[in-house]
């Protein structure tokens, strides 16, 4: 994939903001992914049915932004327990961070949370500190 410009960046970062927004002006609550299907998990009354629409909305958001050139990470050449203990070790990272990267990096930061502000710079200092090692590890 070629990057000369980042417009699909820039578009899927304007449709995110706008998706917290909304959910945020809407219905009074975070946009936080881990927290909302974490909700799912230990519903509390009247709570589940609009985790459960965000959720549904994201696995189907790829039949409308297919058409448009967006496609999902190709994933078969990787080694399913990688990315199954990859994936537990986000889950628990954001349990330990109280929250995840859309939580923090896009409703906390908005709000200039200063716990959001921490949690989203310790996330890129460690993405950063990981792709470096990675790279370098690679070259070897």
């Amino acid at each position: 994939m070629e990057f000369s410009m980042p417009w699909h960046a820039l578009i899927g970062g304007l449709l995110l903001g706008l998706s917290a927004g909304i959910l945020m002006l809407f219905n009074g609550k975070v946009a936080g992914i881990s927290g909302i299907i974490g909700g799912l998990f230990s519903p509390k009354k009247d709570d589940w049915a609009w985790r459960l629409m965000f959720v549904i909305g994201m696995i189907v958001s790829i039949a409308f932004t297919a058409p448009i050139g967006f496609q999902l990470p190709d994933l078969s050449s990787m080694d399913i327990a990688v990315v199954a203990v990859a994936g537990l070790l986000v889950g628990i990272g954001t349990r330990l961070g109280n929250g995840c990267t859309s939580g923090h990096g896009i409703i906390g930061m908005g709000r200039f949370s200063k716990r959001s502000i921490v949690a989203t710079c310790t996330f890129m200092a460690v993405a950063i500190l990981v792709v470096f090692i990675r790279k370098s590890l690679g070259a070897l």
